[in-house]
């Protein structure tokens, strides 16, 4: 049944249909039932016997007194209180929020005083379901059936929408009214179905205060944005979050592709000014501000020159907090002449921008004062804290160096002018170096009367870099000078030895006992010849016959005979194959021992086995320019890398591994040649190689060789790969067999070497062969030799390097007068380590020291026998 609400109750509801009625029929329907048992008692007394009917009143006194007593004691509670659902119902009724309870297919059970308030409901039979209401208003539609649709999953929702009329009015009222409605399910109970509870609010001054609150804000920000001063704010990482429009407009930044995030302080502040804003911490859980004259950066790269307020807060666990930073401009302040406060704010500008720290110093050594370079510098060493608690310049220079600067900063109390530099290491970083330059303070003022010494550091770490690699590199060049000088005398040595070798072994049968004697002494010097060249190939001064070849080809022929080099150990040979591999130039045979030797010493490294990896590649100019190597030059480059996962090269050996008898193998097991001549090789072959290593990690050795780009005449096919060598070196030529006679030859040679021994050996060799040979010990000695036998001369075999006239030299005068006479070099040093100081057409042929009897006379027949 409906309740009707008494009178004078402002908090009653309109509708209040108690779901428990059936309770009061419950009662009515037992009261009936007792009536009908009395009633039947009277009528039939006489039909029941005493007894049944005395029993029957016992029982139902026995079951009166039980409830009775059940009932005082509390075990049965007759008329059950319902304080709590009295208590939640009087909250539910004067509830300010406008509630409908409704059922499953829509019937109101509830409705409270709000809710006829804001639906204009002003007794029972005007109350109307919110879906019958807000059908009404196009507003809210699309709100009620997404609450609406919810209820029916299970799930309560909340909407809020705007009406353009009061709920209830039957016309629009003189402004908008917001609304937030809220649905939800009241479970089912006691097998009863399930509600829909519905809470509607008129929001309406809610919204009017937002939009006013917002309004305010905007305007706040707006009058932020245009403000005279310029506004930034930055995260705890120093991200900027915001910006406003007046320095936007200074720095030339478009707000409207600005992302809070997408800048930071340090993109903002030019030159070393970010450290002087990363120097302020504050206390934890406190604030601190200060401000600096500095210069910002303008988006096309000028300098802005500002004063800045800057704001920091810190976490009470001290971490950095939000910062909070007011900029003004200085441009108006600069122009005004005459002003002490311009003339401290541009001081402070170039004290802050200049590209070298600087400190004033008391007496005591204590700091006074730094710039933002300085903090910077050293900012791991010594902060801005530290420095206002009265921090020590020394602690700033290594411990090694402090005594140094004491002695400095005591020669500035005593105002001397000329202090040395001091160069240090930083306290914490052996790496770096920096050199400190302390100048006394003459005049004092008054506003810092301790101030005795300015302290100027230069961080000098890339010069010591360059330094060191400069003298490496002389080290290096002075030893290639020292080995090819040693290898040229020793090639002299060699020669004679070995022809002297071939002359004996000529008169002797193999059988006699002497033989095998001369055999070894040959086999010992020949082996003594493969130390020379290693030698000279360390000097760069080794022949070679450069010609064009793919690292692919040469990778992949190598590849067999490196897994015979590494057969029965445990390691493993990969390689990695670039794509479309440009050319190179370069000597096959000495470019093979490069690979093979750098592939020995990481055998040699992985005793327990590991993988040596061959991996080639191009490097266009862009990419070299990338890398971190300054010596590489900006042109495409072809690289090998030969790696390994070896024990590693210790740091203190690295600037050794080059160096000619330098190795770390057991005594025996090696001559410390090999990587100096395969640096050698590399570096005559116009490359460059750079080992990088980590100890217990492996080694990689990376070559990179210029990009040979190939000139193709018109009458050769595009695709071939021809060899390419100087086209007048007669020594190029096929090579014929030596004839098993030369007596018959009639040729005349003239023999020019300045070493005795090797000009009287191969004289001799000579004219075992036939040969009519005139011997000089000089070439101007030789010249006068060409005059007493006006020319009669088939051929000149002539030393390179001699007193008083070398053999290019000699070459020139003799073909001024003989055009056509044959030549033949004979030298220690590479070919074109001379070559080049020859004319493009001139002819010759070239025998390389140490040779043999067979080499000399196969070069001298070679000469004569080419020129028919």
């Amino acid at each position: 049944m409906t309740k009707v609400p008494p009178q004078g109750d402002k908090n009653a509801p309109l509708v209040d249909r108690d779901v428990r009625s059936g309770t009061a029929a419950r009662i009515i329907l037992l009261a009936i039932v007792l009536i009908g048992m009395s009633v039947a008692f009277v009528v039939f007394k006489r039909q029941l016997g005493n007894e049944i009917v005395l029993g029957l009143l016992g029982v139902l006194a026995m079951v009166g007194v039980f409830f009775l007593v059940s009932s005082v004691i509390g075990f049965i509670e007759v008329m059950p209180q319902r304080q709590s659902d009295g208590l939640g119902k009087s909250f539910l009724d004067s509830h300010p929020d406008g509630t409908l309870i409704t059922d499953e297919r829509g019937r109101v059970v509830y409705a409270n005083a709000a809710y006829g308030v804001l639906t204009g409901a002003a007794k029972p039979t005007e109350v109307q379901t919110l879906e019958t209401l807000l059908s009404r208003h196009r507003e809210s539609n699309e709100a009620l059936y997404r609450l609406t649709n919810g209820l029916r999953e299970g799930r309560d929702g909340h909407e809020e929408f705007r009406l353009m009329r009061p709920l209830g009015a039957a016309s629009a009222g003189p402004a908008a009214h917001w609304y937030r409605l809220k649905a939800r399910l009241l479970p089912k109970t006691d097998g009863k179905s399930a509600l829909h509870v519905w809470q509607i609010t008129d929001i309406t001054i809610d919204r009017d205060d937002q939009e006013r609150f917002f309004k305010e804000l905007q305007n706040a920000i707006d009058y932020l944005d245009h403000a005279p001063a310029g506004f930034f704010s930055a995260g705890r990482k120093g991200e900027i979050v915001y910006l406003n429009a007046t320095l936007a407009e200074w720095l030339g930044i478009d707000l409207t592709k600005f992302a809070p995030g997408s800048m930071s302080i340090g993109d903002l502040v030019a030159g070393e000014g970010l450290a002087l804003i990363q120097s302020v911490k504050a206390e934890p859980g406190l604030n601190r501000t200060e401000t600096f004259n500095l210069d910002l950066r303008r988006s096309n790269g000028q300098s802005l020159p500002v004063q800045m307020v800057h704001r920091v807060t810190a976490l009470r666990d001290g971490a950095p907090g939000e910062s909070l930073t007011i900029v003004l401009t200085r441009q108006g302040a600069d122009d005004v002449d005459g002003s002490a406060s311009a003339a401290s704010m541009r001081f402070a500008r170039f004290f802050n921008n200049t590209p070298m720290a600087i400190a004033s110093v008391d007496g005591e050594g204590r700091i006074l004062r730094t710039n933002a370079p300085f903090l910077k510098m050293f900012s791991s060493v010594v902060s801005r804290d530290d420095i206002e608690r009265g921090a020590l310049l020394e602690t700033i220079v290594h411990d090694q160096d402090r005594s140094r600067l004491l002695q400095a900063l005591s020669a500035a109390r005593d105002r001397q002018g000329d202090i040395a530099p001091i160069d240090s290491r930083h306290p914490k970083d052996d790496t770096r170096h920096f050199r400190f330059y302390v100048n006394a303070v003459i005049d004092q003022n008054d506003d810092d009367p301790e101030e005795v010494a300015i302290v100027y550091a230069v961080e000098v770490t890339e010069q010591k870099a360059l330094e060191n690699q400069m003298a490496q590199t002389q080290k290096m060049n002075a030893v290639g000078t020292l080995a090819g000088g040693i290898a040229h005398d020793f090639n002299n040595v060699l020669t004679a030895i070995l022809l002297s070798s071939d002359h004996l072994l000529l008169q002797v049968r193999p059988s006699d006992a002497s033989f095998a004697d001369l055999m070894e002494i040959k086999r010992n010097a020949n082996r003594a010849a493969v130390l020379v060249r290693q030698l000279l190939a360390f000097s760069r001064k080794q022949t070679m016959r450069p010609t064009v070849l793919s690292l692919t080809d040469v990778v992949g022929d190598l590849r067999m005979l490196v897994d015979r080099l590494i057969s029965g150990t445990n390691v493993k040979l990969t390689v990695d194959y670039g794509r479309d591999l440009w050319p190179v130039k370069t000597d096959l045979s000495q470019f093979e021992q490069v690979l093979i030797n750098l592939c020995v010493n990481a055998r040699d490294a992985m005793p327990n086995g590991g993988t040596i990896t061959l991996r080639t590649r191009n490097l266009p100019a862009a990419e070299v320019a990338s890398l971190n190597y300054p010596e590489l030059p900006n042109d495409d480059l072809v690289m090998i890398e030969v790696a390994d996962t070896g024990t590693g090269i210790p740091p203190e050996i690295m600037d050794k591994i080059f160096e000619p008898f330098f190795t770390t193998k057991e005594v025996g097991k090696g001559t410390g040649l090999g990587l100096a001549m395969v640096y050698g090789i590399v570096k005559q072959s116009g490359g460059y190689i750079h080992p990088e290593s980590e100890v217990g990690k492996g080694t990689v050795f990376r070559i990179f060789l210029p990009r040979h780009v190939i000139e193709v005449a018109p009458v050769i096919a595009a695709n071939e790969n021809l060899p390419v060598a100087p086209a007048a070196t007669e020594a190029e030529k096929p090579k014929k067999s030596e004839p098993v006679d030369l007596t018959g030859k009639s040729a005349v040679v003239l023999l020019v070497e300045d070493e005795e021994a090797v000009r009287r050996g191969g004289k001799r060799m000579l004219e075992t062969r036939g040969y009519t040979v005139h011997e000089a010990g000089s070439g101007i000695e030789a010249l006068d030799i060409m005059d007493e036998l006006d020319g009669k001369v088939d051929i000149v075999v002539s030393d390179v390097v001699m007193p008083e006239m070398d053999g290019p030299t000699l070459l020139g005068e003799l073909r001024k007068k003989y055009p056509d006479l044959k030549f033949i070099f004979v030298s220690g040093y590479a070919e074109d380590a001379f070559a080049r100081n020859l004319p493009a057409e001139a002819k010759f042929g070239f025998l390389p020291k140490p040779f043999s009897l067979k080499q000399l006379a196969e070069a001298v027949w070679e000469m004569l026998d080419g020129g028919k």
